[in-house]
């Protein structure tokens, strides 16, 4: 098993479970792969400002096997604060209803959007409702295109439409693939009245992710070797052998790949896959967290979204990071190739008065800490024509399987999509094991 992110995690787990040896290795310090955190001083920090959905039954799952689901909450209904600097901001929220008529309030309650804009984005979440996730057309166009066909004007697209897919698919709606717009807003929010309600982490990702899988993999019988990075996967006669930098080579029966697309491709590099060069075309869409720590507390919200500002989605993390003064918020900046290389002090002359204008308490307290994190990769680009480039978890070479949120997991890359990855690929690599000893015993 190469990687230790959710997918990796979840296939160790797996093919313990069905009786298989495992060795899991990881080139980081640390498990859980773009799902962990770091410490700063006295703040534990996650990587990346991560929340996920009640329809995430996969993950959360997961979570129970860990042994870590109190360390979660999701919220009784789905309710986002909506956010705007100069403006009475509005609540997206949704009724005790069956769906669709549970989202009633966030289809007629967003003020920010005149009455006509709001009917027609009613009509248009029905013919949302009504789309098949899995046609291959769909993956063709974008999700902006597809809105301007309905209709939807360009304020109701950055206002709502935009708001959400920027969030859920890390693109602008112009850049979007419809494929998996479609299958957010349908999982997500419209085909079930509770899938949408969202869900907040209690502790760091790195306790739940990291601390928490260590044990439950070491308790399931898994080798699990970190700061073991591998650097090439070859075919040796029947079997498979895993080089590892400064620790020889790990021969297996089946080999899972469970690291991103960019870093799968070059381990595979001797195997001639023609397939692997096309991934490189996924490419790579960046995720930027400004993080500001205040001497007391500016807002009493858990989290809001934000229009019309530079900031996109604020969260208070101060519980799960362990600040005992004051607040630290979090804002997370999904598509932010336009500030990926900006100076943490530009940001900082930036975001701090925008933060002022949203919260007045902000405009009186002191700063105690402003930093950046910056991922790079935090997802692939989920852009129109990137269903056709995702491969499935069998490849075409015998005992070697994917795993991970790029692979075609029918998800965008979420938590929820690599956990599912990760299942598929044990039950890919636990076929392929029986079918291989049933015919040595056969032949023998």
């Amino acid at each position: 098993m190469v990687g230790a992110g959710l997918a990796g995690i979840t296939a160790a787990l797996d093919c313990a479970d069905r009786g298989h040896e495992v060795t899991l290795l990881e080139g980081r310090p640390r498990l859980g792969g773009a799902t962990s955190s770091f410490q700063r001083q006295d703040l534990v920090v996650d990587t990346g400002q991560h929340v996920f959905l009640r329809c995430y039954s996969a993950y959360a799952a997961l979570l129970g096997r860990l042994g870590v689901a109190d360390g979660v909450a999701v919220q009784p209904r789905f309710r986002v604060p909506v956010l705007a600097p100069r403006r009475r901001g509005s609540v997206l929220r949704r009724w005790r209803l069956p769906a669709p008529a549970h989202l009633a309030p966030v289809l007629f309650g967003h003020r920010l959007m005149t009455l006509p804009e709001r009917i027609r984005v009613a009509r248009t979440a029905m013919a949302l409702r009504a789309l098949d996730v899995e046609d291959p057309e769909l993956d063709r166009a974008s999700l902006g295109d597809w809105l301007r066909d309905r209709g939807e004007t360009e304020r109701s697209i950055r206002l709502l439409w935009g708001l959400l897919a920027v969030a859920a698919l890390n693109a602008q709606p112009d850049e979007a693939s419809m494929a998996l717009a479609a299958v957010v807003f349908r999982r997500g929010l419209l085909d079930g009245a509770s899938n949408g309600d969202i869900g907040f982490y209690r502790r760091p990702l790195g306790d739940l992710h990291g601390q928490a899988a260590g044990q439950a993999l070491t308790a399931a019988g898994v080798d699990v070797r970190l700061r073991s990075t591998v650097s090439e996967v070859r075919r040796s006669g029947e079997r498979w052998s895993v080089a590892v930098r400064n620790g020889g080579e790990i021969g297996a029966d089946s080999v899972v790949v469970a690291v991103p697309h960019r870093r799968a491709a070059p381990l595979l590099s001797g195997l001639g896959m023609p397939e692997a060069a096309r991934w490189e075309r996924l490419s790579a869409s960046p995720i930027v967290n400004v993080h500001v720590v205040y001497d007391r507390h500016v807002t009493d919200l858990d989290m809001a979204a934000v229009v019309d500002s530079p900031v996109q989605f604020v969260f208070d993390r101060s519980c799960a990071a362990g600040v005992r003064r004051g607040q630290y918020l979090a804002i997370s900046l999904s598509a932010a190739d336009d500030c990926l290389e900006t100076r943490t002090a530009d940001l900082r002359e930036e975001f701090l008065p925008a933060l002022r204008e949203l919260f007045p308490r902000a405009r009186d307290a002191r700063v105690l800490d402003f930093f950046v994190s910056r991922e790079p990769n935090a997802t692939f680009r989920q852009a129109p024509g990137t269903g056709a480039l995702r491969p499935p978890a069998r490849t075409g070479v015998p005992g070697l399987v994917l795993a991970g949120a790029w692979t075609a997991t029918g998800w965008p890359d979420t938590t929820e999509g690599a956990v599912r990855s990760g299942h598929r690929a044990a039950e890919t690599v636990d076929a392929d094991l029986r079918r291989t000893r049933h015919d040595l015993e056969v032949t023998a």
